[in-house]
């Protein structure tokens, strides 16, 4: 790429942008505050899914400060569904370490240095923020690149990805203007050239466009797949009077900590032969694909012993369900059966 046909592509990508770009509420009134929510909430997570979530952070949690001074519940429970929620305790620690310093740092190297920042999200909040001349690099500049290019070599994940077309991401970046050089292209991505069904005769690149040319688009960037691994869990639905029992997840968990969940018959070993499972939840993730089969066992003397060996059980009264925290799935399961009766007092 000479910087001849470099200046024609970030003109015409530039001109495609000013013409059609979606109004998002991060791009309203845009602040570092809106920015850095909104790219740790779009951390893989689709935009449609955010744009509720957004709205309610934005009016509940307007600033930083506001942010820090919250309690960990409120953070996860406004998170409630959005998943990774460690994208939530990050922001909360960051939200309290940025509220401390004498002056917002601007740099990648700095941002890198906070919880839950990495380099993509550091690129994104500077580029946008500051104006700093460094391109952002995600799944949307990687699928445009290799496909302008017509990159057809096998990727061994993402990682490697983001490794290979840096350097190209650099050499194309608008150093001029990288905050809307960088949100032009993670629009393109988003909304153009698509991951299935790219909408080449709309896109600003089409007659440069490499892989186009051979009819090759569809099938670029050739990312090798992590192999799905299947996991089946058995839920215990156990009720008293009005109260369900549900297990919070440990704080030292690797997914989910302090967030609610129905109990898991894992670790104590309840026999279910016999029982046919009163409903089944399926749900991915990651490169995981979990089957969660719910089993209705009565409150009996065996399972009151069981209980007390449980630490992370707790009775929680029907009344305060919608006040505490539970993972998304979890959450619609449960309003779900609670409508259908299955809850007897």
């Amino acid at each position: 790429m000479d910087i001849h046909q470099k200046n024609q592509l970030n003109k015409l990508l530039i001109i495609w942008y000013s013409n059609g770009y979606r109004k998002l509420p991060w791009r309203t009134n845009p602040s570092l505050y809106k920015t850095v929510i909104s790219e740790f909430m779009l951390q893989q997570t689709q935009v449609k899914t955010v744009l509720p979530y957004f709205e309610k952070w934005i009016k509940t949690f307007p600033d930083f400060h506001t942010l820090a001074k919250a309690s960990d519940e409120s953070i996860l429970k406004h998170w409630e569904g959005l998943g990774y929620y460690s994208r939530a305790r990050n922001l909360h620690k960051l939200a309290k370490v940025l509220s401390s310093l004498p002056s917002i740092p601007k740099t990648p190297e700095e941002w890198q240095k906070l919880s839950g920042v990495g380099p993509y999200t550091a690129a994104a909040i500077c580029s946008i923020a500051f104006s700093f001349p460094i391109a952002v690099v995600d799944g949307n500049v990687i699928r445009i690149l290799s496909r302008l290019f017509a990159y057809d070599k096998p990727l061994k994940n993402n990682a490697d990805a983001v490794k290979i077309f840096t350097p190209l991401a650099t050499k194309f970046l608008n150093t001029t203007d990288p905050n809307t050089h960088n949100q032009a292209m993670m629009e393109l991505g988003a909304t153009t050239c698509l991951k299935h069904s790219p909408l080449c005769t709309v896109c600003p690149f089409v007659t440069f466009c490499k892989a186009a040319g051979k009819g090759i688009q569809g099938s670029l960037p050739r990312l090798i797949r992590k192999k799905t691994t299947q996991l089946t869990l058995n839920r215990l639905w156990i009720q008293k009077d009005d109260c369900l029992l549900l297990e919070q997840i440990p704080t030292n968990a690797a997914r989910l900590a302090n967030l609610y969940e129905l109990p898991s018959n894992a670790n104590t070993q309840i026999p279910l032969t016999n029982i046919t499972p009163t409903a089944t939840l399926k749900r991915a993730i990651s490169n995981q694909s979990i089957q969660e089969n719910l089993y209705q066992i009565p409150l009996s003397p065996s399972i009151k012993t069981i209980m007390h060996k449980q630490p992370h059980w707790q009775w929680i009264p029907l009344s305060q369900i919608e006040s505490i925290a539970l993972s998304g799935p979890h959450r619609k399961w449960i309003n779900r059966l609670l409508k259908q009766g299955l809850f007897t007092s």
